[in-house]
This record gives C-alpha cells, sequence and structure tokens, in this order.
C-alpha cells in the first residue's frame, strides 16, 4: 500500500495521528513528499489548517531540542574558540615563514627549471633520435634490398632480381609502404620487370639465332658419337661371334676380306688424343633458355614464352628442312641436310629432358611427324636425280647413321629404313646402268679369240679369276688355248663385283640374312637378265660383229652359264643362307645365256642370208640367152666358197649342254640349213621377178646349172650330221619347177596335181604360172618378129601352131587351179 493510501486510512481512522504520521515521513526524508501533502490536502476539509498547527507545534519542539542541545555544548564552544585565538598567533607566524621559505625555494629553483628545461629539450631529441634510428632501421633493408637489386640488373642475373623484387613487395615495402620514395620504388618496378622481360627475350632470340646456325655442327657431333658407338657395338659382337665360332657376314659387316667395301666411317674420326666427348650441353650454352623460362615463369607468363618459343622453333625447323637446289650433287649436301636437322632435334629433345613443360613429348612427336614426312619427300625426290651409284651409296650410309642417331634419342624411324628400300631399288638401277657401261667396254676390249696361255702360272691366274674345269685341256702341254675369249673371265670378276657393291647397300640396314640374300640374288637376276643380256644383245646386233665372233660369242655364253652355279655358292657363302632354302631365289642367268646364244644364233643365220644376199645381188643373168654358158655363173661359185669357210668355222661350236640347259648341237646344221633354204628362196625370188618380163629356155638352162651346183654343195656334207640327203630338200621347189620346164611334162603336172605321189608335188601352180606366162611371152614376141634370133621357140614361126595352143590350154588350166586354189582359200 501506497504513503498516499495509508496517510488517508490514517486520517479517516484519528485526524490527530494522521497529522503525526505526516510529520514523521517529512522528517524521515522520503522521497517523493507529494502524495503525503497531497493526502492531507485532499482528505479532509479544513486539513491544510490543522495540518500548519501541528507543523508549527513540530518546530517548536525541535527549536527546544536546539536550545537544550546549544546549551549542553557551549562551553565546550567557547573553548575551542579560544584555542582557536591562540593558534591564531602562531598561525601567522607560520604563515611567515611558510612564506619566507618558500621565496628562498623559489629563488633557488630557478637554476634548476632552467636544467630542467635543458634535460626535458634533451629527451625530447634523445626521443626524436630514437624515431628516427629505429625508422631507419626500418627503411635501411628496403634500400640495401633494392640496392642490391640495382646490381643484380647490372649484373645480367634477372632471375635473381626478380625474386628480390618479390621479396621487397611482399617483405619490405609494406613495412615503409608510408613514405615517398617507396612509393617511387613500387612505381618502379613493373618498368624493371618489363625491361627483363625485354632483355631475356632479346637473349633468347640471340640463342635461337646461335642453334640455327651451329645446328649442323651439333648434328654431326651427335651423327659421330652415334657412328662411334654403332662401331664400338659391330666390334664387340665380331669378338663374341669369334668366341663362340660363329661367322656371322651380315646386318652389320660383310667378309673381311674385302676391307675397300667396308662401310667407311662418314664422319672424319677425331684425333687419338681427344680426351673427351663433347655433347650437345658443351656446344651450347642453354643457360639463356633456361633463364628466360624461369623469368616468364615468375612473371606468371610462361605459356606466352612457351608459345614464342615452339613458334620460333617451327620456324626454324621449316628452314633446316628446306633443302638446297643442288643437294643431289655431292655427299656434303646431303651430309649438312642431316646434320642440320640432328642438330635441331638434338636440342628439343635436350630442352625437352631438362626444362618441364616448355616442349612435350606430343610436340617433339608431332614436329617430328612434320620433319619426317618432309624429309622423305625431299630424299625421295633429289635422290631420283643421283646418277651416281658410290653416291647414292654413301647417301645410304648418311640415311642410316641419321637415322640410327634420332631413335637413339627416342623418335621414331621405321619410315626412313622403308625408305631405304625405295633407294636400294635406285642404287640397283644406277649399278645396272654403270655396269652396263663396264660390260660394253669389255665387250669393245675382247678379241673375239680363245685366251692363249703359255705357262702353268697365266693357267692358275684365269683359273682364280674363273671357274673353269676342263680335265682334258689339264692334260695338254703348254701353250694352249683356253675355249673362252678374255671377256668371260672378266664378265665373272664384274659380276662378283656387282654382288659385293649391291652388298654395300644391305649393310646396316637391321634385315635378316635371308632377306639380304633374297635382295642380292634378285639384284643379281636383273644384272644377268635385263643388263648383260641387253648388252650381249645390243653386241650381237653390232654391224662389225662378224661370223666368227659371234661363234666365239655361243662359246662364252656357254661358259658364263656354266658358271653360274658358283655365282650361287658365293652368294651363298657371303649370306650363309643355304641354296636348299624354301624361299631361296635362283640366278636366271641359264636361261639369260641360252636366249643371247639363240640371238647369236639368230644372227649368225640373219648375217648368213645377207651375206648371201650381197652374192645374189651381184648375179647377172642375161634373161634372153639362146644358149647356156656351159658352167655356174662367178657369183655363185664364189658364193659357195664362201659358204664353205664359214661352214669349217662352225666346228667349233659347242654340241653339248650344262646341267640345266641343252644348247643345240645342230648350230652348224641349222645355219647351213637355214642358208641353203634363204639361198633357194633368193634364187627363187630371182626367177620369178614380177620386174622380169620374159625369160628364155637358154637362160632357163643356165640357172638350172646354178642350182645344180647348189646341190651339188649341198650333198657333200659341208657340215657333218645331216642324214641322207636332207640338205638337199632345201632345193626341192627350184629341182620341181626347173624339171618341169626343162622336161615340159605339163600333162603329168596336170594330171598327178594333188596327188600324194606326184612327180611335181613342190610345184605350186601360181609359181608355175608366173614362170610359164615370162618363158611364153617370149614365144609370142619371137612368133610376130621374124627378125629376132635365138628364140628356142623360132620353129613355131614356121608351121607348129599347135603347140602355141598347147601352151594357151596349160595356161588357162593353171589359171583355173590358181582361182580354185583362192576359192577355196
Amino acid at each position: 500500500m501506497s504513503a498516499a493510501g495509508k496517510s488517508g486510512a490514517m486520517l479517516v481512522e484519528d485526524p490527530d495521528q494522521t497529522y503525526e504520521n505526516v510529520l514523521a515521513e517529512i522528517q524521515s526524508f522520503e522521497l517523493p513528499i507529494e502524495a503525503t501533502l497531497r493526502s492531507v490536502y485532499d482528505d479532509q476539509p479544513n486539513a491544510h489548517k490543522k495540518f500548519m498547527e501541528k507543523l508549527d507545534a513540530c518546530i517548536r519542539n525541535h527549536d527546544k531540542e536546539i536550545e537544550k542541545m546549544c546549551n549542553f555544548h557551549h562551553q565546550g564552544f567557547v573553548d575551542a574558540i579560544t584555542e582557536l585565538l591562540k593558534v591564531r598567533t602562531n598561525a601567522e607566524k607560520l604563515k611567515v615563514q611558510v612564506t619566507d621559505t618558500n621565496r628562498r625555494f623559489q629563488d633557488a629553483g630557478k637554476e634548476v627549471i632552467v636544467q630542467t628545461e635543458d634535460i626535458i629539450r634533451c629527451r625530447i631529441q634523445q626521443r626524436n633520435i630514437t624515431t628516427v634510428v629505429e625508422k631507419l632501421q626500418l627503411c635501411l633493408p628496403v634500400l640495401e634490398m633494392y640496392s642490391k637489386l640495382k646490381e643484380q640488373m647490372s649484373a645480367k642475373r634477372y632471375y635473381s632480381a626478380l625474386k628480390t623484387m618479390e621479396q621487397l613487395e611482399n617483405v619490405y615495402f609494406p613495412r615503409v609502404s608510408q613514405y615517398r620514395f617507396c612509393q617511387l620504388m613500387i612505381e618502379n618496378l613493373p618498368k624493371l620487370r618489363e625491361d627483363i622481360k625485354e632483355i631475356s627475350m632479346s637473349d633468347l632470340k640471340d640463342f635461337l639465332e646461335s642453334i640455327r646456325k651451329h645446328s649442323d655442327k651439333i648434328g654431326e657431333t651427335a651423327m659421330k658419337q652415334a657412328q662411334q658407338q654403332k662401331l664400338f657395338s659391330v666390334i664387340l659382337q665380331k669378338q663374341n661371334n669369334v668366341k663362340f665360332g660363329k661367322t656371322v657376314y651380315i646386318n652389320d659387316r660383310i667378309p673381311e676380306e674385302r676391307n675397300e667395301i667396308v662401310l667407311k666411317p662418314v664422319f672424319e674420326e677425331e684425333d687419338e688424343n681427344e680426351e673427351e666427348v663433347l655433347t650437345v650441353q658443351d656446344l651450347v650454352d642453354f643457360s639463356p633458355v633456361y633463364r628466360c623460362l624461369h623469368i616468364y615463369s615468375v612473371l606468371g607468363d610462361e605459356e606466352t614464352f612457351e608459345n614464342y618459343y615452339r613458334k620460333q622453333r617451327k620456324k626454324q625447323a621449316r628452314l633446316v628442312l628446306q633443302p638446297q637446289s643442288n643437294m643431289h650433287e655431292t655427299v656434303d649436301g646431303y651430309r649438312r641436310y642431316f646434320t642440320q636437322i640432328v642438330g635441331f632435334f638434338v636440342v628439343e629433345d635436350h630442352i625437352l629432358h631438362v626444362t618441364q613443360g616448355l616442349v612435350t613429348r606430343a610436340y617433339t612427336d608431332e614436329l617430328w611427324n612434320m620433319a619426317l614426312s618432309k624429309i622423305i619427300a625431299v630424299l625421295r625426290a633429289h635422290s631420283s636425280y643421283c646418277t651416281d651409284p658410290d653416291l647414292v651409296l654413301e647417301l645410304k650410309n648418311l640415311i642410316v647413321i641419321f637415322a640410327d642417331t634420332l631413335q637413339g634419342y627416342g623418335f621414331p624411324v621405321n619410315q626412313l629404313f622403308d625408305l631405304l628400300f625405295e633407294i636400294r631399288d635406285q642404287y640397283n638401277e644406277t649399278l645396272l646402268k654403270k655396269w652396263a657401261g663396264v660390260f660394253r667396254d669389255i665387250f669393245e676390249e675382247d678379241n673375239y679369240s680363245p685366251i692363249p696361255i703359255v705357262n702353268e702360272e697365266e693357267y692358275k691366274t684365269v683359273i682364280s679369276k674363273f671357274p673353269f674345269q676342263d680335265p682334258d685341256l689339264e692334260k695338254q702341254s703348254f701353250p694352249k688355248k683356253l675355249p673362252m675369249s678374255q671377256s668371260v673371265p672378266h664378265i665373272y670378276i664384274q659380276v662378283k663385283e656387282f654382288i659385293y657393291a649391291s652388298l654395300k647397300f644391305s649393310e646396316s640396314l637391321h634385315r635378316s640374312s635371308t632377306e639380304i640374300d633374297d635382295m642380292l640374288r634378285k639384284s643379281t637376276n636383273l644384272l644377268l637378265t635385263r643388263t648383260l643380256s641387253s648388252c650381249l644383245l645390243n653386241l650381237i646386233k653390232k654391224p662389225h660383229i662378224g661370223l666368227t665372233e659371234l661363234v666365239q660369242i655361243i662359246i662364252n655364253t656357254t661358259h658364263l652359264e656354266q658358271a653360274c652355279k658358283y655365282l650361287e655358292d658365293f652368294i651363298t657363302n657371303i649370306t650363309n643362307i643355304s641354296q636348299e632354302t624354301v624361299h631361296t631365289t635362283r640366278l636366271y642367268g641359264l636361261s639369260t645365256f641360252k636366249d643371247a646364244r639363240h640371238a647369236a644364233e639368230g644372227e649368225i643365220y640373219t648375217k648368213l642370208n645377207q651375206k648371201i644376199d650381197e652374192f645374189v645381188q651381184l648375179a647377172d643373168y642375161d634373161w634372153t640367152m639362146s644358149e647356156p654358158d656351159g658352167r655356174a655363173s662367178g657369183y655363185l661359185m664364189d658364193l659357195i666358197n664362201f659358204l664353205r669357210s664359214i661352214f669349217q668355222v662352225f666346228t667349233h661350236l659347242p654340241t653339248n649342254s650344262n646341267d640345266h640347259a641343252a644348247m643345240s648341237g645342230k648350230v652348224a646344221q641349222t645355219a647351213c640349213m637355214s642358208a641353203c633354204q634363204h639361198l633357194s628362196t633368193s634364187l627363187m625370188q630371182m626367177l620369178l621377178d614380177s620386174e622380169l618380163k620374159q625369160i628364155s629356155m637358154g637362160a632357163v638352162q643356165q640357172f638350172n646349172l646354178d642350182v645344180i651346183q647348189c646341190e651339188l654343195f649341198a650333198s657333200s656334207e659341208p657340215v657333218p650330221g645331216f642324214q641322207g640327203d636332207t640338205l638337199q630338200l632345201a632345193f626341192i621347189d627350184l629341182r620341181q619347177l626347173l624339171d618341169l620346164f626343162m622336161v615340159w611334162d605339163w600333162s603329168t603336172y596336170l594330171a598327178d596335181y594333188g596327188q600324194p605321189a606326184s612327180k611335181y608335188l613342190r610345184v605350186n601352180p601360181n609359181t608355175a604360172l608366173t614362170l610359164l606366162e615370162n618363158v611364153t611371152c617370149r614365144v609370142h614376141r619371137g612368133i610376130k618378129d621374124t627378125s629376132k634370133k635365138n628364140n628356142i621357140f623360132a620353129q613355131f614361126r614356121k608351121n607348129d601352131r599347135d603347140k602355141q595352143k598347147l601352151i594357151e590350154t596349160v595356161v588357162k588350166q593353171l589359171r583355173s587351179l590358181v582361182n580354185g586354189m583362192s576359192q577355196h582359200t
């Protein structure tokens, strides 16, 4: 319950008590008293008056109490005043003393104040100095680092300078960022970074230009090292082969007795006193690349650097891969081309392994694939211009070393070895062309006569060059002659030289002995079947080669054919591949020399026929003569004598064969038969010449005498071996035709025509009609022109016209037979 409530309640109960309570509350100093006073005035009328009365009564009571208290303490107060008055005098004295003492202190403190002010000033200076020292100690490392940065820039230690910049920015500048000099330094750092980028890029450009100029030296060193390593491996392999008793000729080296064809070093050997092997690091200073890479990495622009480097290197690759126009003329052109390419990729391989991310394996593989396609195209184009087999061989050796070198650096080179097989075909072509000239020279220098042997030494010399075996000839005493001419051993030696030359290309191709054996045999077959065969055929066709030379050529081809098995053994000894192997290619020398013999035999027949034609062209018959001369014509007798002398030469022709191909033992018989048949045909053509308009019986009789001489020649057996009258049958057509006219047996001819047992079976109606018309033309003219003499049909001018009618009847019947033959045909 509130105080006002309580007061109200009190006033209601007992007004006096209520006022007492109100006064008590007022004296208790409980605030606020508004409610208490309000209750006094609000509860009863005239409450204010009554309250004031009570209040006055309370005040009077208090005054009485105060008066009582004062009366009680009055003596003590008087005593205190008295004491104070006594103290007053002493206080004044004390004041004077204090004042005096203060004055003296003031006077004495003036110097202290001055000194104190000096001390304060010194303390302030000391504090300032301390602050300056602290600030300088804070700035000095920054200045020292910046000075260090300047020194590094001057010393071109740009990577260290960039690291110093990082320290300045991250550690030192934040400590002194409030100073102006720091702001200047901060503003200068980007410019320094750009300067470093430009300088490092300039160094990189100089480096790229340097390796472009010196890539050939780098490549030459790398290829030389690869070659030395390969030679070392070959020597080690040979030592192992000797240790285990093996003989291996293929894959890396050929027989040691052929020292002149051992692969020559592509590069000159270094001095024996060379102490160390140079590496790419020794030849090239890669520090510009490392610096530039590190600098761009620190600057956070590594991708820009990588793109620039790869772009520039691709440009350089295109320049390196661009060959000189005359590269194919000398081996130095190819060597420089290869060394530049090797140098380029050796540098890239080094960059790949010593840097991380500048070049990648995928990038180098892409670059190599691009380069490889270009290299193959360039080599394929330029090698096609090479006509010198030695240059092609040196090119092959360069390609092998080139491929082995790059293969050692992890680049795939299978396509290069595939290209070598294409170049091998070209090499074989150049060898074939070269050996074609060698064979032509041998044939030009040959005298086409048997080789004379004076003593045993000469015999052994020839036998050592050519595998000739003849027990009968060995038993003969010196001097003696070998059946072949000088060209045979020379050809045999050159074929072996060709095999060696072909074998040179097979070295280091990483092929098996079987494959190399197959290559050797195929190239040798090309030499025999194309080059040597062509040279033999051209030789046979040459005008200055006579019949005796052709006979010797046939003998030579026979011995060369027999030597083919020794060539096969020779290849087998080189490759260690047995001839009994299923896939072993056989030499085609048998067919080659057989074809050459056939061509020589055909040329013999052709030349014989040409010679017969020359003699026949000398014939000068008087087709109007009335009587024959009584002897054969001079041209024909000369021709027969010529044939006799020629067929005596044919006795030197071989009549047996080699193991695989039988040479005809009847070349002489065939030549003789061919000559007789050609002579018979020529005489028949002469008798039936379309330009010949009339023939007298005297001319027919003279012609008959010549045919008789031919028959006598045939029956005299100019070449032994003919059976019966086989050779005489060559003139049977002429004989039956002339007999028909000489006997004038037309009734028998016409009656028996077409019968197997006909006496004039070989007489063709057309031939008989042509000759009869020429003869009857002469008869008709004799009847009309009585002034002419020596006509065998002169009796017709008298009165025997019946025979003329008979001739006309025969002509009609012959024409009927000719027309019937035409219709039947």
